[in-house]
């Protein structure tokens, strides 16, 4: 039987639909909750001291420049801040030092061995949990600022009695270049979705950059041992464990965010980008399908979508893009305005498209084997 070449096209636009009839889905049961998500009344009467903990390893400079931001933080209760300074080998130790005679509630873990059969930042910042003297647990990085000094108070704010795990927004500066829309665009797609499905309930992921969690909740589940030899997962792989759609919250306020610099060179955010995505594969299996389903129908929507114009009428392809790109631009626009991103709205059709390219550049860290560093 002989199929012709108007029936090859129906078939192409018939998938075509399908694949944009799932997008939309997404964005409107899914993405939509961030866009809709609205804060609730600030909680003034949960009130418990804050440990900060931050882990580095060769990072003087970064402490220099960013250290003052969370040691100044106006907070009425008491706050503690861990700096655990992983095997460094430059001068971070004087530089804790110093600061240290200007604000008590700094506080230094020297590290001088290796974790053997522990790969990544899992043992320094379990043993700065350890070190901790407050329940509630704030984590940064050294290459990271908080956006205000009400960082912390934002977060404390965001907790109850039921709620163990608070995840905030890891921005990056704003700078001149067109890598640095990209780097920001994949960050706000990436946090897009692992707000929205905190909102829904089906929470998966944090960022290492910007989280807050219980100490008890990482030692009722014996912190990361079962993840110890992977190198990352110290954030997603955690909260992809203990994370249920009862006992997290989140903060996107500008105030609650942490900046960092982005990377310079397209080979060293790939590296990055590498690194982090080889964690996605010990995801649980409902995170697994949901992330893979709406990766894959992305990932072939463009080219399904030039086939139906060249094999079918081009005008109903584009026009149902054209809606995709509606609904997108409505849920991106208000997602956008909540994390203080909307500069990279006019340009949200052109990153989109980019988006395409950028899985299939970023399809083989799947594959690859991890680093066996954490910096």
């Amino acid at each position: 039987m002989q199929v012709s070449l108007d029936q090859i096209g129906f078939i192409v636009f018939i998938v075509f639909c399908t694949l944009a009839a799932i997008q939309v889905l997404y964005y409107l049961l899914l993405f939509s909750r961030l866009a809709a998500y609205k804060p609730k009344q600030i909680n003034t009467a949960y009130k418990e001291p804050v440990s900060v903990i931050i882990c580095e390893r060769d990072e003087a400079d970064n402490l220099v420049k960013n250290l003052p931001g969370v040691l100044v933080q106006e907070f009425p209760d008491k706050y503690e801040i861990i700096v655990v300074n992983d095997n460094s080998n430059d001068h971070s130790k004087y530089v804790i030092e110093e600061f240290q005679k200007t604000f008590p509630a700094l506080k230094s873990l020297e590290l001088k061995q290796e974790a053997k059969m522990i790969i990544g930042k899992k043992f320094p910042l379990s043993m700065g949990i350890k070190a901790a003297h407050y329940e509630t647990l704030l984590l940064t990085d050294a290459d990271c600022v908080p956006a205000s000094e009400n960082w912390v108070r934002k977060f404390q704010e965001a907790y109850t009695d039921d709620i163990q795990i608070v995840l905030g927004y890891g921005a990056y500066h704003k700078q001149k270049g067109i890598l640095n829309k990209l780097i920001r665009f994949e960050t706000f797609h990436s946090a897009l979705q692992y707000f929205s499905y905190a909102l829904a309930g089906i929470p998966y992921m944090g960022v290492g950059r910007n989280l807050s969690y219980k100490r008890e909740l990482f030692m009722k589940n014996k912190g990361f041992s079962s993840m110890n030899m992977i190198p990352s997962g110290d954030d997603d792989l955690f909260i992809n464990k203990v994370a249920t759609k009862k006992n997290i919250a989140i903060v996107v306020e500008e105030e609650s965010q942490t900046l960092s610099q982005a990377k310079k060179t397209w080979n060293g955010w790939m590296k990055q980008k590498y690194r982090h995505y080889t964690t996605t594969k010990y995801y649980k299996t409902k995170h697994k399908f949901l992330l893979g389903l709406y990766s894959f129908t992305f990932s072939i929507l463009y080219p399904y979508c030039i086939a139906s114009c060249l094999l079918y009428n081009w005008w109903i392809p584009l026009s149902i893009l054209g809606f995709r790109w509606l609904v997108q631009g409505i849920v991106f626009y208000k997602s956008m305005k909540k994390l203080n991103e909307l500069d990279l709205f006019p340009y949200f059709i052109l990153l989109d498209i980019w988006m395409f390219f950028y899985y299939f550049i970023t399809f083989p860290s799947l594959l690859r084997k991890p680093k066996q560093t954490w910096n």
